[in-house]
């Protein structure tokens, strides 16, 4: 039997080890705690601007004809989409972004009515008629923002939108250039009216996305008021609609991301269609919808989007929002029903 080896002859390594072990913690700690101030900082939306000022500003403090706000106000959100704290996140696929979901639904909110916007310039308001030619720069542009929202391979997301927003600069530039037969704006009653109609459909899409957080039961009216109508899957009379609970967050900010957006346009088309919304005796109608949306922009006062029965001890924030969108919806609707008017 060998004898034991005395103290001395004991190499000494635990205290190293030990070491490296604190060592190693420390640097994982500083890591996290660095990864989670990235992702407080990267979740923070940008601030609101004053659409009539920016424009005035891009503009050189040149004379805002007719069309600039609304142009101007379309490129400044889609650039702070790209220029916010942590830049453009939904196409992110390396830590900390990579974790984050509500800002990149939130960002979705914004490119969607950025979407409906470049639409709805392309289609109307930069045209007098239907048979009219579509402007070159605009044709370009719409395509540009319709582009996969989280592509991260080339050509990119960012790439696709700022060169959008360098076609809708063009279009901006050429319409205070002074020559009539190039780019035009024409802020007409019908025209307003038609992309009422599609931030119609977009909020109430919203606003029954953020309604199914509690489930509710639906008649299904979708053949109402035509007898002779059809569907290709008939539906039963009552259903429940419910949004899955992981998703509740995501539609939660989509919508916040989209009335922030449309804030700050409509008050760009106050500004282009003064003439026809006082002849319509409108403005005060069109100031109550941005009122109603303004609201959804408020600072939640939770950590968390809470998802509490609508008459129960904790808050709904989706039926909260749902309630400020319905209501601005409601108002445009009967806004553009009045535009529709001769």
């Amino acid at each position: 039997m060998e004898p034991l080896p005395s103290i001395e002859q004991v190499p000494v390594v635990a205290p190293k080890r030990r070491w490296l072990r604190r060592l190693v913690l420390a640097l994982l700690a500083l890591l996290g705690f660095g990864c989670a101030a990235l992702m407080w900082r990267f979740s923070t939306p940008p601030q609101a601007f004053d659409p009539l000022l920016h424009a005035k500003a891009r503009n050189g403090n040149g004379a805002l004809v007719v069309g600039i706000a609304t142009t101007s106000a379309l490129a400044h959100v889609a650039e702070l989409l790209l220029d916010k704290n942590g830049g453009y996140l939904s196409n992110d696929v390396t830590p900390p972004s990579i974790f984050l979901d509500d800002l990149p639904n939130w960002e979705f909110g914004v490119i969607e009515q950025s979407r409906d916007l470049a639409l709805a310039l392309r289609r109307d308001f930069s045209r007098s008629l239907t048979q009219s030619v579509e402007d070159r720069d605009l044709a370009e542009a719409q395509p540009l923002f319709s582009t996969t929202h989280d592509r991260w391979l080339l050509p990119s997301t960012e790439s696709q939108y700022r060169a959008a927003i360098a076609r809708v600069d063009a279009y901006r530039v050429r319409l205070g250039d002074g020559d009539l037969n190039d780019a035009q704006f024409y802020a007409r009653a019908d025209n307003l009216a038609s992309y009422l109609a599609t931030v119609e459909g977009r909020l109430g899409s919203l606003s029954q996305r953020l309604s199914a957080a509690v489930g509710p039961t639906r008649i299904d009216t979708d053949l109402a008021n035509d007898p002779s109508a059809r569907q290709s899957k008939p539906a039963e009379s009552a259903r429940e609609v419910r949004t899955p609970w992981r998703e509740i967050d995501d539609v939660f900010y989509e919508a916040r991301g989209s009335c922030f957006a449309l804030i700050h346009f409509l008050k760009a088309v106050e500004h282009d269609f003064a003439a026809v919304l006082k002849d319509k005796n409108a403005t005060v109608t069109l100031r109550q919808i941005i009122g109603e949306l303004e609201a959804t922009q408020e600072p939640l006062g939770s950590p968390v989007i809470l998802n509490g029965s609508p008459f129960g001890f904790f808050a709904n924030h989706s039926l909260v929002l749902a309630n400020y969108i319905a209501r601005a919806n409601a108002s445009i609707i009967e806004l553009r029903k009045l535009l529709e008017r001769g």
